[in-house]
């Protein structure tokens, strides 16, 4: 991927390069020399021409492919207009995806694009949990995926049609503006205004950043939380309890939702929820889902002793705010009075303590179990 610099020759000064302008000679004064035009005037012709490839660099920075649209310059991608939240490295490895579109990336190629060689990491882990981060955020299936293809032993492909979105502006190219020609004293009082133009521009892009910061704010402080309960594990190979933590699953799904009246949100189908426990990643839940909470389920058996384990955890810290525990033995295992019961208890203790920790509101501790 090249520069912004080396695409756009006007903008070489943003990495502290004098700015080289050459003006065409003005008749001011009967001087027809660059050398005596007047030092702000020919400061000012270079900061136009600089903001001028600033803004094309700028709309000419995006991308759309099927349903989502990535702003190279700022690494945000949409989903029809709605922002999906994306890491700062697996937003750059998307961008180096769609910058070779159609093209083999290795992964030695997106290990120089998004750590430097003075970074020690995992190398291989890293990239394949942004690799699967890019994946989720796109909805995209490894084995029959629709953006990005693996290619076994040699990387990543992006395979989607990539359209770049152009600018709204109409003006045409640099340099290929037809002169006019005006008296020079109107030339002489034409460049204070402009000025006046890019420094009143500049404010107006300050502001506007100020206010929609203070928009999505407000929106983020709103935003009821999320719940997302995953598939609870059965630690045995008995197929009745495997068929018992399913549906002690949905329960508990079904209790949440019928104790939110409009406080929070229970997400209990995705895909991602139903995932085997190694291959689990809550950190990953929490992005992809926007959840704040996860719920964690776990039955126990020893002998003729069963347990119950219900776990309530804050993302992304990961710190446990509750557990509840349901000890019963085979003999007295109803199932469906059984299911009824923890969903209940799980309903009761976690539903009130989501609400007042999103709130900021103190909790009671955790019970020893």
């Amino acid at each position: 991927m090249g520069s912004a610099a080396s695409r756009f020759g006007g903008a070489a000064g943003c990495a502290g390069a004098p700015l080289k302008f050459e003006p065409k000679p003005l008749n001011l004064r009967g001087q027809t020399h660059r050398s005596e035009v007047p030092i702000h005037l020919r400061n000012l012709f270079a900061a136009s021409r600089l903001c001028d490839n600033l803004v094309r660099m700028m709309d000419s920075r995006r991308f759309r492919f099927g349903l989502f649209e990535f702003d190279l310059s700022t690494k945000e991608l949409r989903r029809e207009g709605v922002l999906v939240r994306l890491q700062s490295q697996p937003a750059q490895v998307l961008a180096c995806l769609i910058l070779r579109a159609g093209q083999a990336v290795s992964r030695e190629e997106l290990r120089k694009a998004v750590w430097s060689a003075e970074t020690f990491v995992d190398f291989d882990r890293g990239l394949n949990f942004c690799i699967g981060q890019v994946r989720l955020a796109l909805d995209d299936d490894s084995t029959r995926p629709s953006y990005i293809r693996t290619l076994p032993k040699r990387g990543y492909q992006f395979i989607a049609p990539v359209e770049q979105v152009e600018g709204v502006s109409g003006d045409a190219p640099h340099g290929n503006t037809p002169e006019r020609t005006e008296a020079p004293s109107a030339k002489k009082n034409r460049f204070p205004s402009t000025a006046v133009l890019v420094c009143a521009s500049t404010v107006l892009l300050m502001a506007i950043g100020v206010a929609a910061y203070w928009v999505r704010s407000r929106q983020s402080s709103n935003r009821r939380p999320i719940i997302a309960v995953l598939r609870f594990d059965s630690q045995t190979s008995d197929p009745r309890m495997i068929h018992f933590a399913d549906a002690l699953t949905d329960n508990v799904v079904e209790e949440l939702t019928k104790l939110s009246v409009g406080r929070y949100d229970v997400i209990g189908n995705a895909h991602i929820l139903g995932l085997p426990r190694d291959q689990r990643d809550l950190t990953a839940i929490g992005s992809s889902l926007h959840a704040g909470y996860v719920v964690l389920g776990q039955l126990q058996t020893d002998g003729a002793e069963v347990r119950i384990l219900v776990h309530l955890i804050r993302l992304p810290s990961q710190t446990h705010l509750w557990v509840t525990r349901l000890d019963r033995t085979t003999t007295d295992l109803d199932p469906l009075s059984t299911e009824s019961e923890a969903a209940h208890r799980v309903g009761a203790e976690f539903s009130e303590r989501v609400v007042k920790d999103s709130n900021g509101s103190p909790l009671p501790g955790i019970p020893n179990p």
